[in-house]
């Protein structure tokens, strides 16, 4: 079993930055990706960004490329979401999720494992 905690969220300007952290415990693996996941109050959960465990691949969903970067620690048990340029859009419960596997994926239903989430806000 994998644990996920997140943290780093909280309250920022627009324009501002957050750095969000993902730890995971428990039996992982190399061939784990993680993905980060968003879900503003009455939307849908929406992708944002996933790495595989190697670090070699990386997706993100288009409103956020040049503005976050997802990254792995050197002990490979820590996924880092760097947000830069926040907009009040960006402001939801941020999750993260592990799926095993060689590959990454931008559909939650493929992800087995996830965080209980971190409140990231945007103010105007």
């Amino acid at each position: 079993q994998v644990q996920l905690v997140e943290s780093g969220g909280g309250l920022v300007q627009a324009g501002g930055s957050l750095r969000l952290s993902c730890a995971a415990s428990g039996r992982t693996s190399s061939s784990y990706a993680v993905g980060w996941f968003r879900q503003a109050p009455g939307k849908e959960r929406e992708f944002v960004a996933a790495v595989t465990w190697s670090g070699i691949t990386i997706h993100y969903r288009d409103s956020v490329k040049g503005r976050f970067t997802i990254s792995r620690d050197n002990a490979k048990n820590t996924v880092h979401l760097q947000m830069n340029s926040l907009k009040p859009e960006d402001t939801a419960a941020y999750y993260c999720a592990a799926r095993p596997g060689v590959g990454i994926s931008r559909w939650a239903y493929e992800y087995g494992y996830w965080g209980q989430g971190t409140q990231v806000t945007v103010s105007s």
